[in-house]
């Protein structure tokens, strides 16, 4: 899929595009299990895009082990490619990061854990959220 490729208008036409899982937890806010991802200790160069929408997001430059579950990465591309809104569901207080451009689930993001990175930032990505890109 190619980046802004036109997208769905309806829910029913995110549901033919993509699978039921994809679409639990892009378009539904889910998330899958800790340790399952696809890209939870991939080690590959590339971009990491938005599996709804081709949206480039991440970069494996910033991609770093966490031991969380989860892909983890300390900054997206550019700050316009995601945006963060409040979520206090599960009864706690947490920032979700969705996809700019399509409005996507992708994951929360954490700070002040100590992590070693120049942000302090964990954004906790699921992977089905994403498809990777090598670098060539």
């Amino acid at each position: 899929m190619t980046e802004h490729s036109e997208l769905p208008t309806t829910e029913a036409e995110w549901r033919e595009r993509l699978t039921p899982a994809e679409y639990r937890v892009l378009r539904e806010a889910g998330t899958e299990a800790p340790w399952v991802g696809e890209y939870t200790d991939t080690k590959t160069i590339g971009v990491y895009r938005c599996r709804a929408c081709g949206t480039e997001l991440f970069s494996s430059d910033t991609k770093f082990d966490s031991h969380c579950g989860w892909p983890s990465y300390f900054s997206p591309l550019a700050e316009d490619r995601v945006k963060l809104l409040e979520d206090t569901t599960l009864g706690m207080k947490r920032v979700e990061v969705r996809c700019a451009h399509c409005d996507s689930h992708l994951g929360h993001v954490f700070e002040g854990e100590g992590y070693d990175t120049p942000t302090d930032q964990r954004y906790c990505i699921n992977s089905i959220s994403l498809t990777l890109e090598p670098a060539e």
